[in-house]
């Protein structure tokens, strides 16, 4: 089975710029894979650095050390190292990304929200708009809502946009951080099958899931973070 993450000798710390330059270490030493078709699940108290951890593989934050590779295509690319014109085209090809906050133009519909992926790659924006209709109808999104802006739904309502946003396209490699966050069980039960559907296409998922009895269904391995928590 083809190998789509490896992560080696990771580290990061931040620098708390108001506390005198104080150097706050979070990880080191961070070592997994993540093959195609399979979920790999951080697993590990808040505050352990699984967020971080997440970050770094998406390019959200930068690494103190170490590599993390990523198959785009043929070629591996150390997202540790890239810059940031790479990570850009990696996240259009490659790596698509659930996190607990929808952050969106306002006044965007929610149809075009979801949509916005397919069309950024290239998708007839009639087919990725029908896309967008057909998953958030399976989220349970009623279809009043589709016109108006997430910013005007309950919180509930926007993770289930944020996840139909994440999970519309076809991305080879997918970071799921809280994906079920704010959702009652019947949605929790969608997003369970979504992630199901998505590892028998091969796709290759990272995530953190609080809710034990989602990551007990989705996990085919958990990596314990607490194992390269940094000394302070």
């Amino acid at each position: 089975m083809a190998t789509r993450i490896v992560v080696s000798g990771l580290s990061k710390s931040f620098v708390m710029h108001l506390q005198g330059g104080v150097q706050l270490p979070v990880v080191q030493g961070v070592d997994f894979s993540v093959d195609a078709g399979e979920c790999v699940v951080l697993g590990g108290p808040s505050g352990a650095g699984k967020s971080s951890i997440l970050k770094m593989v998406y390019g959200n934050y930068g690494a103190d050390g170490g590599q993390i590779l990523v198959r785009d295509g043929d070629r591996l690319v150390d997202v540790a190292s890239a810059d940031p014109r790479r990570i850009v085209r990696l996240r259009q090809s490659t790596i698509g990304y659930v996190s607990q906050f929808l952050r969106v133009v306002p006044r965007v519909s929610a149809l075009d929200v979801v949509a916005e992926p397919l069309v950024s790659r290239g998708v007839d924006r009639a087919l990725a708009r029908s896309r967008a209709r057909e998953i958030l109808s399976r989220l349970n999104v009623p279809e009043r809502l589709f016109a108006l802006p997430p910013a005007t739904f309950s919180g509930g309502e926007q993770q289930r946009v944020n996840v139909a946003r994440g999970f519309v396209t076809d991305h080879p490699i997918l970071l799921l951080d809280e994906p079920t966050a704010s959702l009652d069980a019947a949605n929790r039960a969608v997003v369970v099958d979504l992630i199901r559907e998505k590892k028998r296409q091969g796709v290759a998922m990272l995530g953190i899931f609080h809710d034990e009895e989602v990551r007990s269904a989705v996990a085919d391995r958990i990596v314990d973070v607490m194992s390269f928590r940094a000394a302070a």
